[in-house]
Order: C-alpha cells, then sequence, then structure tokens
C-alpha cells in the first residue's frame, strides 16, 4: 500500500475538522507506518506520550481509520504505540546540587535556564519540592459530565503544555475535584518529563511567600522561585482579593511564566469575572486562555464514585447501595466521600454486611438533619430572594417569565430535595395541579444537563439549603 495514503489522509483530516483541532493533534504526529495485509492494512501511529496516545484514540481513531480505509480501498486499522522514548543523559557520580547542598529527591530537576540564571545566583533561592499529591492523577478521578469539559482540557494540557488553553482557569463549588484535576496535570507531566520544573501550591502560601520576601526585601528570591517554572499550579485564586502586593507580584509571575510558554493552571470558586477585589488586569489575563467549569456530579457519576472508591478501600459497595447513598447525598464529591466513608466504617464495626438498610442506619444523622432543614417553605424563601422576587410571588397567579422561572426552580429543588408528592408540593405552591409541578421539575431537570449557568445556580442553592 502507497506510503501516501498517510499524507493523503492527512489532507482530508484537515479538511474535516476544525483547524485548531487538527493543528493541535493530527498535524504534529510522525508518519504512520503501513503494512499491506491484503485484504486489510494496518497503520502504526507512534505517539509521544500517553496522554496524546489516549485522546487521539478516544476522539479521533474511528475516523482515521475511515478515512485511511476510504482511501486504501480496504479495511485499515489504527495502530497506537508510544514512541520509544531517548534513553536520559547519565547521572555522574555527585547528585545535582543547589546552594552548595545536594538537591533532595522529589524536587525540581535540571539546572535553571540561561535566561533566569542571573536570577537564581542573585537570590541563591532554595528549589522548592513540587508538592504534588501523587496520589490524585487522572486514573483516579472519575470522568463524568460534570467534569467533561474540564477534564479533556487538562489531559490536552498534560500532554502539550504551553500550547493552548495557557492560562487554563478551572471554576466550580467546593469539593468538586478542582484540585484533584490539577494534581493529575502535574502528575502526568512529571511522569512524561521528570524534569520538569513543578509547583503545586495554595494561593494562601503564594501570600505567604510574598508577605515573607516583603519583610526580608528579598523579592529576587521570589522571582527566582516562580519565574523559572514549567508548570504553576494554583488553588484558590479569590484568596487574592484585597492583597494589592499579591495580587502585583503574581501578575509579575503570571506575565514571566507566559512569556517563557509555560503553563498556568488556576482554580477559583467563581468564574473570573466574578471574582471580587481582584484586579482587573489580572482577572482579564485569567480569563484570556480557557476558563471551564467542574459542575456537581449527576447521579450516576455520584454512583460511579462510590462504587469506584470502596473498591479502592477494598470493600465493594452494592449497586443497590450507591445509588441510596448517591440520591442522598447530592452536594459534592466531598460529602459523598465522607458518607462512603461512614457506611464503611459502620459495617466493619458492625461486621455486617453493607445494604439499604446499613447504609440508612449508618447515615441516619446526616438524612434528619437533611429532612429537619429542607422544606418546601425554606426553599421558596431562599429561591426568591436568590432570583430577588416576592416569597409571595411563589404562590401567587402571576406569571411574568422574572417569577415563573424561579417558581419552577422552587418546585423542581421541592421535589428533588423533599420527601412530598407532586399535589403536595403543587398545593404549597398556590394550589396548582400536580402536572403543573411535574412539567416544571421536567423542563428545569431537562435543562441542567445542558445549561452550565443554571446548573451552577441550582449547585448554590442546593448548598445553601443544605446549610
Amino acid at each position: 500500500m502507497s506510503a501516501d495514503v498517510w499524507s493523503q489522509g492527512c489532507e482530508r483530516l484537515a479538511t474535516e475538522l476544525p483547524e485548531q483541532q487538527f493543528n493541535t493533534w493530527i498535524r504534529p504526529l510522525p508518519a504512520a507506518e503501513l503494512v499491506d495485509r491484503g485484504d486489510s492494512a494496518v497503520a502504526t501511529l507512534r505517539v509521544p506520550n500517553r496522554f496524546k496516545l489516549d485522546w487521539i484514540r478516544n476522539q479521533y481513531a474511528a475516523r482515521i481509520e475511515s478515512v485511511l480505509s476510504d482511501l486504501a480501498g480496504k479495511p485499515v486499522r489504527l495502530d497506537l504505540q508510544l514512541a520509544a522514548r531517548e534513553a536520559p543523559p547519565r547521572p555522574s557520580s555527585e547528585a545535582p546540587r543547589s546552594n552548595g547542598h545536594p538537591q533532595a529527591a522529589g524536587q525540581w530537576l535540571g539546572a535553571p535556564s540561561s535566561s533566569n540564571a542571573g536570577a537564581y545566583a542573585q537570590a541563591a533561592a532554595p528549589t522548592p519540592q513540587h508538592r504534588l499529591n501523587t496520589a490524585l492523577t487522572f486514573d483516579t478521578l472519575v470522568p463524568g459530565r460534570a467534569n467533561q469539559m474540564a477534564r479533556t482540557a487538562a489531559l490536552h494540557v498534560a500532554g502539550a503544555p504551553g500550547v493552548m488553553y495557557n492560562p487554563l482557569f478551572i471554576y466550580g463549588g467546593v469539593g468538586l475535584g478542582k484540585t484533584h484535576l490539577i494534581h493529575a496535570v502535574g502528575n502526568a507531566l512529571l511522569r512524561d518529563k521528570p524534569d520538569a520544573r513543578i509547583l503545586y501550591l495554595h494561593a494562601e502560601q503564594f501570600i505567604t511567600d510574598v508577605v515573607k520576601n516583603y519583610q526580608r526585601k528579598t523579592f529576587d528570591e521570589l522571582k527566582a522561585k516562580y519565574h523559572s517554572l514549567d508548570l504553576l499550579l494554583i488553588d484558590d485564586v479569590q484568596f487574592f482579593a484585597g492583597k494589592e502586593r499579591t495580587q502585583e507580584e503574581f501578575f509579575n509571575a503570571f506575565e514571566a511564566l507566559l512569556a517563557k510558554r509555560a503553563h498556568i493552571i488556576m482554580t477559583s470558586d467563581t468564574y473570573p469575572k466574578g471574582l471580587a477585589d481582584i484586579d482587573e488586569r489580572l482577572t482579564s489575563r485569567f480569563d484570556a486562555g480557557l476558563t471551564v467549569a467542574i459542575e456537581p456530579p449527576e447521579l450516576e457519576m455520584r454512583v460511579a464514585i462510590l462504587m469506584k472508591k470502596s473498591d479502592v478501600e477494598g470493600t465493594p459497595m452494592p449497586e443497590d447501595v450507591a445509588f441510596f447513598v448517591a440520591k442522598n447525598v447530592r452536594a459534592n464529591v466531598r460529602e459523598l466521600e465522607g458518607a462512603l466513608r461512614k457506611v464503611l466504617a459502620y459495617a466493619r464495626f458492625s461486621q455486617k454486611d453493607i445494604n439499604i438498610a446499613l447504609a440508612r442506619e449508618a447515615l441516619k444523622d446526616l438524612l434528619s438533619i437533611q429532612n429537619r432543614q429542607v422544606g418546601v417553605e425554606n426553599i421558596q424563601k431562599t429561591v426568591a430572594d436568590f432570583y430577588k422576587i416576592k416569597v409571595a410571588d411563589m404562590y401567587s397567579k402571576k406569571r411574568p417569565a422574572s417569577i415563573a422561572r424561579p417558581r419552577q426552580i422552587a418546585m423542581y429543588l421541592a421535589k428533588e430535595l423533599t420527601q412530598k408528592s407532586l399535589p403536595e408540593i403543587g398545593e404549597l405552591f398556590g394550589g396548582r395541579d400536580h402536572t403543573t409541578v411535574l412539567h416544571a421539575v421536567r423542563k428545569i431537570g431537562g435543562e441542567r444537563g445542558k445549561n452550565t449557568e443554571l446548573n451552577q445556580q441550582l449547585h448554590v442553592l442546593e448548598q445553601t439549603l443544605k446549610g
């Protein structure tokens, strides 16, 4: 089979795929090795790292096979393989040194680039550890609709740092997996490029560093630490609010890293434009790359999380029990993990099998708090306050969108968070028919899966109602 088939296939893919996708994932690939096997053929494609390999397999393999088969006139199977990595240079007999001391295991590897060598010599800053939690990887992150876009972007950065989506800004509520995701990127890059300079830290640690260096008048040391990174992972940038000197230093580090094509990934509890008391020149830069949300996990994802984490604990959870727990713990992954620990601990201490009755007993405090706190009247008041309408509008006959929409959201939450029946909910909303409530529940529930903004609003309301 002609070797031109691959180049012809690439030409066709360039016309079929969005330009950005083609230039990022297909154009950089080496030519496939084509082997004719009579009635069929195999195209072996060697990919530089496992994340690109997984991404190409999941997103483009079927299309590549189809295009090559069409051009070859016979079925072509794509065989994706990791390219052989060149052997690293043999280390010298003496360990690398930093400031005259052997470099500790787990710290940055490699010498500073020539552009930063002066700063290193001048500041004599110690090389920090990357501070990554090695247990937080893409393999241990349960994928689902709630984190699909953020996970996809993170995989992209792990496979090709500094190329696109820089900076990557991930936002969402508490306990949804933002920290897990950015650690996964760091661990992936470190595994792929052991000499990469990577640093994870919480925003408060950066603030502490700024204060310390401000007191000592050692800002060259601060620059040496942050400006030479290949990947900076920083959690909860909303903590920079109101701290002008911190924002100034972070802006300087931000500009220096982007100038050298280093990658920056940040997390926050809100989107960039929603950050309060942070300089506009920073928020505009936060929003200049890619901003993605992690949403509250849907039911199926919550079930998958429970079953995967219980397997890791060595005590598999039956699917019906996982559904029971997932239906009653909706707020976030962190609360879900807490509920799982309670159920597993209760099963171990009581030496009983895990079933729904045991889970109900183990979580009785959590369930009673939910039932006591969340009532229809509370939902109506919380939703009315959130959307700035009167509580009386919840059971009035007024029908403008500014009132009808919050009313439907309140009906949806009443069905989701209480044990009330549709007729009972209708009665509490001004004597409405149960079909009206059913329509609202289906409408808001259907939109929630498609509308990120609505899903975020519902998540805030649910967390508020659950205290």
